[in-house]
């Protein structure tokens, strides 16, 4: 299954309170249940301004429903080509 990097511009979620942040993880897992197995979230990096999240899916259009079904914004949706890491380097 492809994977995507998910750029989500939102006003400070650096500064979003445990609780806050699992209300969103609660409604972002709810919607992907609905949307069955072709979508699967991975996990999400918090900065102060942005959000970067790590979706498998079938498609970039399935993310985009699912941010808008959510109600979470998806700025830039990137399909991941490759991955590498410091073991590239040896």
């Amino acid at each position: 299954m492809p994977q995507f990097v998910i750029e989500r511009e939102m006003p400070g979620p650096g500064s979003l309170s445990p609780d806050d942040l699992k209300g969103a993880s609660q409604q972002s897992c709810s919607v992907l249940r609905d949307m069955g197995p072709g979508i699967q979230w991975v996990h999400s990096y918090v900065t102060d301004d942005k959000i970067y999240c790590v979706y498998r899916a079938d498609s970039a259009d399935q993310i985009r429903h699912q941010a808008v079904t959510a109600g979470f914004p998806a700025n830039l949706v990137s399909e991941v080509r490759t991955i590498i890491d410091p073991t590239k380097a040896e």
